[in-house]
């Protein structure tokens, strides 16, 4: 069974951290919450974002980068709007673990230098600063599921009241 990783280093926005709660639930990612953050986890815009999706999620919180790295052993992907690689160009392995920065400052500027082959960046035009952090979770995941053939995952729909191929006479 393949392993997804979502790292959340200081988020500062409930809904988006409910949005992501609910991605990794939904794709069975584990997201991993590194303190301080900017909300307290009973927080209700973050309930409400994650809807009924909480009891699908493995979610691990720690006290800060120096307990995170303590914890895990990668391999880490930097998404960064300063990195010099585009996202889809690297090869995700399972047990991979996408990090992600605080919606203000992005990933410290101090990892990202360590690592600069592991430093990604999802394209977007010059002018613009940067994507929604949960956004940016969404293609970083999706990205790596596509490289895996989505694991795990439903890949096919059903309609609840016609049935595919079906012409509706009007």
């Amino acid at each position: 069974m393949a392993s997804l990783n979502i790292v959340l280093v200081e988020p500062e926005i409930p809904q988006n951290t409910g949005n992501i709660a609910r991605t990794c639930a939904a794709t069975g990612a584990r997201l991993h919450l590194v303190e301080p953050l900017g909300f307290r986890i009973d927080d209700a815009k973050l309930k409400r974002a994650g809807l009924d999706y909480w009891h699908l999620l493995d979610i691990t919180y720690y006290t800060g980068l120096d307990d995170f790295f303590a914890r895990n052993s990668g391999p880490y992907y930097f998404f960064s709007t300063k990195a010099q690689h585009r996202h889809s160009d690297i090869r995700y392995p399972d047990g991979a673990y996408l990090v992600f920065g605080k919606e203000t400052k992005g990933v410290p500027e101090s990892l990202l230098v360590r690592h600069p082959d592991t430093t990604v960046r999802i394209p977007m035009i010059s002018e613009a600063r940067s994507l929604n952090l949960s956004n940016s979770v969404a293609v970083g995941v999706y990205e790596a599921l596509r490289q895996w053939d989505y694991p795990l995952l439903s890949c096919a729909g059903a309609l609840r009241e016609y049935t595919w191929g079906e012409n509706e006479q009007g």
